[in-house]
């Protein structure tokens, strides 16, 4: 137990937003530095900047290194980026539509958007040089609403984990797996592994969003976030043996709980979208965005105060995540719809 507060008070050592205004935050640690880029609020670029600390990425320099196409597949709402390091070179995942317009893809289903999966590569050592290029969509079996790519490599095998529609499944997207041929192209079929069922993941919308994966204490942990993007945001949770079958959904656990909710008594609305970190020592961190407010102008994707957000992730003595509540801000947060210069504050 003494082990587990001490993280928790680490936790609130890392200052909180550590960006502003960039949601479903993605940051990878490597060399040294820490490498974060996620949705601008804009929706028209993907964006990557760098700091040696946690704590500094707000200050960091921000670089947009691709922006939307005029027209096609990849020229609105670009969403979720993600940047991953495979075989010594970098890439993005990120999900791009043709338009900013819903369509109703299953029968009795609200409205989804027209989003599709996308790679971007770049083979320099420093991703700010070097090309970006566009490998193209991936093709994960089917068309349909298709967004929150994220890659994990275990027991040198890589695995792309996403959302999309069904068109046999009520809602808007679940998670599905495939081991993948390269970094763009799927090897195996896609495999189901949690659609929306329970009572909290089916606020405003049935949705099962934002995967994300962390190997340790020999288990595979994987994140997903469910419900409409407001106060209901929560996050849930799959667990694996590591070193069993990935691709068997009969070898994952399915929380019936979600594992991180909103919390008024911080401040903290809506967490979701995460991803995973570590300290230098390597301690897990986990990374995800939230509001500090509930009253939303208009429509909440426009509404730009989605922060990303870090907090030291403590295990118990049995191995098992101790997920605790969304930490309070430690920085001034802005309260308007006004979206902030790269960097700025």
């Amino acid at each position: 137990m003494s082990e587990v507060v001490e993280s928790e008070k680490t936790a609130r050592l890392i200052p909180n937003p550590i960006v502003l205004q960039r949601a479903d935050p993605c940051v990878l640690r490597h060399d040294g530095q820490y490498y974060f880029t996620g949705s601008h609020p804009l929706y028209d670029r993907v964006v990557l900047r760098r700091a040696e600390r946690l704590d500094d990425l707000q200050s960091a320099e921000e670089v947009t290194i691709w922006e939307r196409h005029a027209d096609g597949p990849m020229s609105q709402l670009i969403w979720a980026p993600e940047i991953h390091r495979v075989d010594g070179a970098w890439y993005i995942y990120l999900a791009a539509a043709p338009d900013a317009h819903g369509t109703v893809d299953v029968p009795g289903s609200a409205e989804t958007f027209n989003h599709r999966v996308f790679v971007l590569e770049n083979t320099a050592d420093d991703p700010f040089t070097g090309e970006w290029v566009e490998r193209g969509q991936v093709d994960t079996g089917w068309e349909s609403f298709a967004l929150d790519a994220t890659s994990v490599v275990i027991d040198g095998e890589q695995y792309l984990v996403w959302a999309q529609q069904a068109f046999d499944v009520r809602g808007h997207s679940n998670i599905y797996i495939a081991r993948m041929a390269d970094p763009w192209t799927l090897a195996t079929p896609a495999v189901l592994l949690t659609k929306p069922e329970h009572d909290w993941e089916t606020v405003g919308f049935w949705v099962n969003e934002g995967p994300s994966v962390l190997v340790r204490e020999g288990r595979v942990f994987l994140t997903y976030s469910a419900s409409a993007t407001g106060v209901e945001y929560a996050m849930g949770l799959l667990t694996a043996d590591l070193g069993s079958d990935l691709l068997d959904p009969a070898s994952w656990t399915k929380s019936p709980d979600p594992v991180l909710v909103s919390d008024p008594s911080v401040g903290q609305y809506g967490p979701g979208h995460n991803s995973f970190t570590e300290l230098p020592d390597g301690t897990p961190v986990l990374v995800y965005h939230a509001r500090s407010y509930t009253e939303i102008a208009g429509d909440p994707l426009w509404d730009p105060n989605r922060h990303a957000r870090a907090q030291v992730l403590p295990f118990d003595a049995d191995g098992n995540p101790v997920w605790g509540t969304p930490v309070p801000d430690t920085r001034p947060v802005p309260t308007s719809q006004e979206v902030l210069s790269p960097g700025g504050v």
